[in-house]
Parts: structure tokens; C-alpha cells; sequence
């Protein structure tokens, strides 16, 4: 029998209380992080961007040395040199301002898995707010294309809600509610059992789709004319102008309008045209469908109705009464959804239990289905999106837009941020309180009148705020500044598509009321800094002002490109000699700064012709739409004006789309923004010719090295006007300038080149 082996005995070895502590809490963090419902990432390549932006601040401090102690004497061209160092010393503040929000960007990442593991399908209600204000400028067929799409949602229908405002109270956008609501009860059923994108049944039979090889064809094709059959009739009533009696006799709601109301002067009107709560509200597979509305809010001559503002507010109040759901998303009527589960998404960041109780509302970026690849005029905001709202989710959250957006009900009525606040996600209308349908909308009606806010809180501490043409902006800065923060989700999939502006005209009228609106801001109560101070990190106000401050770009920029190219004309240097050091850091600023803008673009998904398009686009925007927003902020602080609110236009004719297309700017009208652009244009160019004529006849050397910046400038801004010259003297199709923009712009060159001589600047 053989021995048993000895037993060796190791010595126990003891691990230092200090190890042993951060194990645990390294475990105790991967279990935190595992119950996360999002993550937060640092996006990569800052130590890149931080050395730029040293360097350039380095260089923009030598600038402006060499500005301050370079000044001329008197009577060679003082007066012009005292007004570039001022423009510098503008564009450097902006520039440190627009820094606010690239220092540290992040991006989040929800996990939906997550969400269905600890909440399955115990998801709090969600109310759905679209909001439409003209059926010629929105069609009403875009409009339920719209609500289409959202009302498919991958999310439990009961807990859905879907409301439109319509603020023309327009009976040809309740007729096409009405028939989006029969649509629905096939579309919803096809969208889910073949789990197709995007649901908007516009976006899905425009684009060409292999996914009806998933389906059966027939199906397929008895849906698509459906819908094509659905449109034609929306879109023939909405050119006759009339509904036909036979169809007003299918619903009560018809019976609202009468041949006295318009579009300035009607009741409330509320009409619940799919009530999610009744057993009979099914698609034709007996499913649940979700809750439809609308709502058009009582509109009198005698009372202001606070545009888009007061819509959302008069639906905040109207839906209370019909679901009250704890989670609000309002959408444009023109930004279909484009991802069905971004519901999910926004509720991975509510739910949180670490840092959901903080979260104020969840914004998306907007994303637009019609740019050109090369954008013609800068409508795409890739840089907005991808750069600048990322920075501000690092310090705070981005701002409100307006659009594609959830929000807390509480926190839309007022509420102040506490850490021991808790959401009541079971809020809602009970069952038990259910009232009949009539009654509901008769008490709807009643929150929705032109008086009900009078002497109340509502614009003020409760709802979107009023008094700015950007209430968006103010009402997200309000929220932050109550001490809650936000989110930007930007997912692989867009949450949303729309409609982006198609010409010239309908972008600058779009920058206008957003520079004016946000400038209105900046000069008011509300400015960032004072009214965000103590309240907000200074990194956020400054990211605020980002915007706030567009506007008075325009008066530095409409500087930039006319007097170095009047100076080169006249011969009056306004930079250093090319042979002089101090041309070092104008040259290392200009190039660096570009050569970044260009890299920003690029990385976000711009093409490079995209990205020159988008530095003629800014200039343009800032001498016309940013110009005017200055002006008219400053007539209604005066007292000169009043506010107004125009609506962007989602139609073109079909010339002008075929332009867009082709990327060939459109014109077509005497707007005073076409002479505006076309007159600096004309400057330039006859300052670039002149001066190249005092080249050839006093010696180039002499001169380059003396002018040579002024000249590069000139010609850059020639360079960027071609469209300009093209669309002035070579084009002969509608969209070119007309004669009559030329003939003013001609005549404004001559008359500035007379004050020139008369009341010398340069």
C-alpha cells in the first residue's frame, strides 16, 4: 500500500485593504454601468483640436497687437484701419465664443435591450404633438404622412397619443385627418408585420425599397393604391378648395365650419377622431390603435395668438383632459419618423435610474431628405448637429429646437429641478374617470379659447414661452436654467426626416427669424449671461450665445467684403507687407482656421464643393438675413414694429425644383437681399479689376508685396460670387436675377464710389 502524498501547505497571501478597496469598487462600477440605460463616450481627436485652437488663439492675440500698434496717420486711411481692427476684435470674441461647444464633445448611446429586460412593456404614455399652420405653404397630404409615421411607432398603442394643431383651422386639414385615420387602420397593421422603414407611407413608396419582396406583392400593391388613391383625393379637395357633401356627412366634425369661419377668426374646435380607449378603435387585424386628435385653438382679430407657442401650449392644456401622459414629443408637421424605435430610445434616458431623474427632455437632430450633394445653400447643418450640439450635451445639454424633441409634462408646466424629484410615469387619464367622448371635447374646447390664458402664468412660467420668434431656444434655456439638463441622441438611423428649404428665398427668410428671434433673446432679460448666470456653467451660456450673436455678424462681415477690396482700388494698405513678418500670423490664422472648418466638414459628411457652398452660403446669409435681423430687432425695441411669424414654404414649383436639383441658385424676384448680394458682388469685382490694372501699370513687385492680402481676399470673394455674376449676366431662365436687381446694383457701385470720393473712408 503506498503512502499518501504529503500535503504541501502554501502560505495565504493577504491583499493590502487598499487593493481590496478598489476592487470593490471597480466591481461595484461594472455593475452600476450594467444597470445604465445609456452611455456616455468622449468623441476622440481633442488633443488635436486643443493644439489648433491654442495656435489660433495664439495667432488671433498677434492680430490684433499688430492692428493696435500699427494704426496709420491720420488721412491714410485711419478711418478704414480702426474699422478692421474692430472686425477683428469681433470675429476673435465670436471665436472664442463658438470654442464653448468644441472643447469636449460627447455622444450617447441608449440601450434598448436594456429597457425591455427591466420594463418589458410597463412604459409610461407618451403624447405626440405635430403642429401645422397653413395647408397651402404644409400640404395637408405631407401633414398625415406625417402622423402616419409616428403613429406607427414600435410601441405599445394604447399608450400612444398622437395630436395636430392646426393653426389655420382649415376644414381640407381635418378632411385629410379624417381620412389619415381610415388609412391608418391598414397602414399600422402592414407597417408592423413586415417591420418595415421608414413609415411614413410618402418616404416608403417614393424610395425605391426591396422590402416589398417581403411581403406579398399583391398586398403591397393594394396599400400603395390605397394610399396614392387617399392623396389624390386630399390633394383635389385642397385645389377645389371644398369637401364634397357626401363625405362631410361621414363626421360630426365637418359640422364646425360654416361659411364665417377663417382661418383669423373661428371657435376652439377638438375632435377626437380615433379614441384609443374604446374597444371598437382597431385596425382591421383587431389591434389597438393609437389616440387621434385635433385641434384647432380659437382665433380672434381683437387677441394675439403667440404663433407655434401658443399652439403647443393650448395642446399641453387640451391633452391633459384626453390622455395627461408624463412624456410630451413634438415633431414639425414636415419631419416624419424615420426610426421606429426612437420612443424606446429617448425613454433609455428618463428611466435611468442614475441620471435619468435629472434629464429635462431629450432633443434629436434634425436630418432633411431633399439636400443636394453638395448642399447649394448650406441647409444640411452637419456641422450644427454633429459638432456643435455634441459640445453642448457636455456642459449641460443642447438646446430646445423646436422640433423632434421629448419633453417631461411636469417640467413643460414649470417645475423646478430637486434631486428627490420622481416621476410619476403611471400619470394619465384613469379608466375609471373615463367620460363620455362629447363630454371630453366640450371641456377640451374650453382649454382651448383665445381668453383661457388671460391673467394666468401660461408663456411665462408655465408652457413655451412668448414674446420671441424663436420660442423653441428661450423655453430650452428656461428649463436649464429651472436646473435640468438635456440630452442629444443623434442615432446611426435619423429619428426624424423633413422637408429642408429648396431655394434661396426660403432659406433667408428661415435665418432671418431664427438670427432675429435669438438676437431678441440676447438683448433681452433672457441674455445667457445674465439671465444663465449662477445657473448654468459659463461654458453653456456661451454656447447660447453661439446663436444669440449671428445676427450681429452680419455688420462686421458686410465690412470684410467691401472696404479691403475699396482699399485695394484705391491703393490704401489695410495688412502688413508680404515680406513683413507680422503677415505670419494672418496667414496661419486665415489657413488654419479654414483648413478646420474644412476637416469639421468633411468628418460630418460634407463633400468639399459642399463645404465651399456653406462658406458662400454664411456670407450671404450674414449681409441679407443676419443684416435684417438686426434691423428689425432694433425697430420692435423701439417700438417700431411688431412680431411676426412666416411661415417656410414646403412646396416648389416644378422649375424651380428641377433647378434645385440641377444645384443652380434660384432667384427670380426683386427682393431687396438679391440687390444687397448682388451690388457687394459687383463691388468686388470692379475693385479686383482695377486693381489688377494698377498692378500692370505700376509694377507688379512693388505693389504685390504691399497689397497682396488685399488682393487674395478680392479675389476669393470673386471667386464666390460667380454664382452671382452667372445668374446676373449669362442666365436667361427664371431663376437668374431680373434686370431690374442688376440695373440697382449697378447704380448703388456708382453712388458708393462717388461717397468714396466725396466722404473718403479708405
Amino acid at each position: 500500500m503506498r503512502p499518501a502524498p504529503a500535503i504541501e501547505h502554501y502560505p495565504v497571501q493577504q491583499l493590502p485593504a487598499s487593493s481590496l478597496h478598489g476592487r470593490l469598487r471597480s466591481t461595484e462600477k461594472m455593475e452600476t454601468e450594467s444597470r445604465r440605460l445609456f452611455a456616455t463616450e468622449s468623441i476622440g481627436g481633442r488633443a488635436v483640436y486643443k493644439v489648433h485652437a491654442v495656435t489660433v488663439a495664439a495667432g488671433i492675440l498677434l492680430v490684433l497687437y499688430y492692428r493696435a500698434t500699427h494704426i496709420p496717420a491720420a488721412g491714410e486711411g485711419r478711418a478704414a484701419w480702426l474699422g478692421m481692427f474692430a472686425a477683428e476684435l469681433w470675429y476673435s470674441a465670436y471665436w472664442v465664443i463658438t470654442q464653448s461647444v468644441r472643447w469636449n464633445p460627447v455622444r450617447r448611446h441608449p440601450f434598448r435591450d436594456r429597457l425591455a429586460a427591466r420594463y418589458g412593456e410597463r412604459l409610461p404614455r407618451v403624447d405626440i404633438f405635430v403642429c401645422t399652420a397653413d395647408p397651402q405653404s404644409e400640404p395637408p397630404s405631407l401633414v398625415i404622412s406625417t402622423i402616419l409615421s409616428i403613429m406607427a411607432y414600435d410601441y405599445p398603442a394604447e399608450k400612444l397619443s398622437v395630436y395636430l394643431s392646426d393653426d389655420g383651422g382649415s376644414i381640407l386639414t381635418f378632411y385629410a385627418m379624417w381620412e389619415a385615420s381610415s388609412f391608418a387602420k391598414h397602414w399600422l397593421p402592414f407597417c408592423k408585420r413586415y417591420n418595415i422603414e421608414p413609415r411614413s407611407p410618402a418616404a416608403y413608396f417614393s424610395e425605391s425599397h426591396g422590402l416589398q419582396d417581403l411581403c406579398n406583392q399583391k398586398e403591397w400593391s393594394l396599400i400603395k393604391d390605397m394610399y396614392e388613391e387617399m392623396t389624390e383625393r386630399i390633394d383635389t379637395a385642397v385645389m377645389s378648395g371644398k369637401i364634397p357633401e357626401e363625405i362631410k356627412a361621414n363626421h360630426k366634425g365637418f359640422d364646425e365650419w360654416n361659411l364665417e369661419i377663417n382661418s383669423k377668426d373661428h371657435q376652439p374646435i377638438v375632435q377626437i377622431l380615433i379614441d384609443g380607449k374604446d374597444e371598437n378603435a382597431v385596425d382591421n387585424e383587431g389591434n389597438v390603435i393609437p389616440t387621434l386628435v385635433y385641434m384647432a385653438r380659437e382665433k380672434r382679430p381683437q387677441h394675439h395668438h403667440n404663433f407655434k407657442a401658443g399652439a403647443m401650449n393650448a395642446l399641453i392644456r387640451v391633452s391633459s383632459v384626453i390622455s395627461n401622459s408624463p412624456i410630451i414629443m413634438n415633431v414639425d408637421c414636415d419631419m416624419y419618423s424615420n426610426n421606429k424605435d426612437t420612443i424606446r430610445d429617448a425613454l433609455c434616458f428618463f428611466l435611468d435610474e442614475e441620471m435619468g431623474h435629472k434629464i429635462g427632455f431629450v432633443q434629436y437632430p434634425q436630418t432633411y431628405n431633399n439636400m443636394t450633394k453638395n448642399d447649394i445653400y448650406g441647409n444640411s447643418m452637419h456641422v450644427i448637429s454633429k459638432v456643435e450640439l455634441r459640445g453642448f450635451d457636455s456642459v449641460g445639454g443642447p438646446l430646445y429646437i423646436g422640433t423632434g424633441c421629448f419633453h417631461r409634462r411636469e417640467i413643460l408646466c414649470g417645475r423646478i429641478f430637486t434631486e428627490e424629484y420622481k416621476e410619476d410615469w403611471d400619470g394619465g387619464i384613469k379608466e375609471k374617470k373615463q367620460e363620455h367622448i362629447y363630454e371630453v371635447e366640450k371641456k377640451a374646447k374650453s382649454l382651448a379659447t383665445c381668453t383661457y390664458e388671460h391673467d394666468t402664468q401660461w408663456g411665462d412660467e408655465i408652457g413655451l414661452k412668448y414674446g420671441c420668434p424663436v420660442e423653441d431656444v428661450i423655453t430650452g434655456l428656461a428649463i436649464h436654467c429651472r436646473g435640468w439638463e438635456s440630452v442629444l441622441n443623434s442615432p446611426t438611423r435619423p429619428a426624424f426626416v423633413g422637408v429642408g428649404p429648396t431655394t434661396l428665398a426660403q432659406t433667408l427668410l428661415q435665418h432671418k427669424r431664427w438670427s432675429e428671434g435669438n438676437l431678441i433673446i440676447f438683448l433681452s432679460k433672457y441674455c445667457p449671461f445674465l439671465f444663465g448666470h449662477g445657473k448654468i456653467k459659463l461654458r453653456h451660456q456661451m454656447g447660447y450665445c453661439i446663436y444669440g450673436l449671428w445676427a450681429p455678424n452680419s455688420l462686421a462681415t458686410l465690412y470684410y467684403v467691401t472696404i479691403p477690396s475699396l482699399a485695394l482700388l484705391k491703393g490704401t494698405p489695410l495688412f502688413p507687407e508680404i515680406t513683413s513678418p507680422w503677415i505670419a500670423p494672418f496667414i496661419y490664422v486665415f489657413c488654419v482656421k479654414n483648413i478646420y472648418s474644412l476637416y469639421e466638414a468633411l468628418s460630418c459628411g460634407d463633400t468639399l464643393k459642399g463645404w465651399w457652398n456653406g462658406q458662400r452660403m454664411w456670407m450671404v446669409k450674414r449681409i441679407t438675413s443676419y443684416l435684417f435681423g438686426v434691423i428689425d430687432t432694433l425697430r420692435k425695441l423701439l417700438g417700431l414694429s411688431q412680431m411676426t411669424f412666416a411661415v417656410s414654404s414646403k412646396v416648389s414649383d416644378e422649375d424651380v425644383s428641377k433647378r434645385y436639383e440641377q444645384e443652380i441658385m434660384e432667384f427670380g424676384s426683386s427682393a431687396p437681399e438679391y440687390v444687397i448680394i448682388s451690388t457687394i458682388a459687383l463691388i468686388n469685382l470692379v475693385c479686383l479689376v482695377g486693381g489688377l490694372r494698377h498692378f500692370m501699370t505700376g509694377g507688379w513687385n512693388a505693389l504685390l508685396n504691399v497689397f497682396f492680402p488685399q488682393l487674395i481676399l478680392c479675389e476669393m470673394l470673386v471667386i464666390t460670387n460667380i454664382p452671382l455674376y452667372e445668374a446676373m449676366f449669362l442666365r436667361k431662365d427664371k431663376g437668374s436675377i431680373p434686370f431690374s436687381v442688376t440695373l440697382a446694383s449697378i447704380v448703388f457701385v456708382v453712388l458708393a464710389f462717388l461717397v468714396e470720393i466725396l466722404v473718403p473712408i479708405v
